[in-house]
């Protein structure tokens, strides 16, 4: 039998809580010595995932693999993990040498080896001559490497990271990442690691798990999931973007912002809608107007520390965002040029919103939980379900969800250069996608109203 390379290993796990999908269909694989990080916004599932493997939740189904035995419903303490905690989770009527040696008390270990396991733990988290110390008489950053302390002094295969430093101030967190990668390298035991921090995320990772809605959207190293990302909440997710609709001629030339760009990407046809992504730092400003690929005026200029963040606007009312080591006034106009290697294409995931529908009579199909008029229809059967179809501009939101037909609550804002495309969930579990040039904030709750003749009818296959 070949050993497996890998030390951890899920099997379409999916954890449903209340009808509610909260992981879907999770494939995943972690090597031995990997340092693995699971990132994504609140509510994607990242948690949910980490305490699975850790044996605190069962998922719904689907197989988790541990050191190549099967975990799935094996309790917490018989698994080869430790956890460390966002709140650290120590006791306070113990010192640091109790907090760190009590794992190893409760499995009986000899006197002497648990004082030299704990000192030696103490040394690698920079905490050595700490041991009698009351831990809540210890900073935030102290009380994080007790906590770490005491997860690898039982000498676990895996470590699970649960945001282990967002209580932490700035300057603490970005010392304890460069401490947390030496520790992974010292260690040689496999780190899961989740945060809601891009930055923390390229930081310390070997790799990188992007989710979002319970759903794995992209793997890859810190390298490619900033410079190929696979689509475009990956994209604007992962560090600053301008997200833009594209439309892709042939292989190697691609239109947008009003002008056709040579670029290096294939294989995605001719005159295909897609998104593009360009970088902030890929935009440059040149002095030579000649020479630019187009042209626009600078709206903003703001000091970010080590570059000025500009915002630039074309003459067809594109926004775009560009981060230079030179300063631009406001209002001067300026050319631009995009390298083609600097140009990243990705296909579109949707082109139009696509939901399920019930029809009601010849006039009317019941879909979003509402029912809404439709033009009038022939060939369908009461109580027939169907696909509606409908674009992102047919839908109308307004500020007061009682107005609209159905009503949800946006997840997802996408700025688009002239536009933003929202994501509005709905509270029958099916999204609605819109284009407005309206600004709105995330968590908005909307009211939805699509006209008659946007409703596009048909039988399900």
């Amino acid at each position: 039998m070949v050993k497996s390379n890998y030390i951890i290993e899920l099997s379409n796990i999916t954890k449903t809580f209340n009808d509610k999908v909260i992981l879907d269909d999770v494939s995943l694989s972690v090597k031995k010595g990997e340092f693995l990080t699971i990132l994504g916004p609140s509510g994607c599932g990242k948690t949910t995932l980490l305490r699975l493997l850790a044996g605190f939740n069962s998922a719904t189904k689907g197989e988790i693999r541990i050191g190549g035995e099967v975990m799935t419903d094996v309790p917490p303490h018989l698994r080869p993990v430790n956890t460390v905690f966002q709140r650290y989770a120590l006791f306070p009527n113990y010192n640091v040498f109790d907090n760190i040696a009590f794992g190893l008390k409760l499995q009986k270990v000899d006197k002497k080896e648990i004082e030299q396991r704990v000192k030696r733990a103490l040394k690698m988290v920079g905490m050595t001559d700490y041991e009698h110390r009351d831990v809540q008489s210890l900073s935030g950053g102290q009380q994080q490497r007790v906590a770490i302390a005491r997860a690898i002094v039982n000498r676990p295969q895996v470590l699970l990271l649960d945001e282990p430093l967002a209580a932490l101030d700035l300057k603490m967190r970005k010392d304890m990442q460069m401490e947390l990668k030496e520790m992974h390298r010292s260690l040689g035991i496999t780190f899961v690691y989740v945060t809601h921090d891009q930055e923390e995320a390229l930081t310390l990772s070997d790799t990188i798990v992007v989710m979002n809605e319970g759903v794995i959207q992209q793997i890859g190293s810190p390298t490619d999931i900033y410079n190929e990302p696979c689509n475009a909440f990956v994209a604007d997710f992962i560090g600053e973007s301008n997200i833009l609709n594209a439309t892709m001629i042939k292989d190697r030339l691609v239109s947008f912002l009003g002008k056709e760009f040579e670029c290096i990407d294939e294989g995605f046809g001719e005159n295909t809608p897609v998104d593009v992504v360009v970088r902030p730092e890929d935009v440059y400003i040149i002095r030579n107007a000649e020479a630019a690929m187009f042209h626009g005026t600078v709206r903003s200029c703001v000091f970010k520390g080590v570059h000025y963040e500009m915002f630039v606007e074309t003459p067809d009312g594109y926004e775009i965002m560009i981060q230079d080591y030179n300063c631009f006034e406001v209002g001067s106009e300026v050319g631009m040029m995009i390298k083609p290697a600097d140009i990243h294409v990705m296909h579109k995931e949707r082109t139009e919103n696509h939901v399920t529908g019930t029809i009601i009579d010849s006039t009317h199909v019941e879909m979003l939980g509402e029912s809404f008029e439709c033009q009038p229809l022939e060939g369908f059967d009461q109580g027939e379900e169907v696909d509606v179809a409908f674009d992102f501009d047919a839908v109308e939101l307004t500020d007061d969800s009682e107005d609209g037909i159905s009503w949800g609550t946006i997840r997802f804002i996408l700025y688009k250069g002239d536009r933003y495309h929202l994501t509005v969930g709905t509270d029958v579990g099916e999204n609605v996608y819109v284009n407005t040039h309206d600004v709105w904030e995330d968590l908005d709750e909307v009211g939805i109203t699509i006209a008659p003749s946007a409703l596009r009818i048909s039988k399900r296959n």
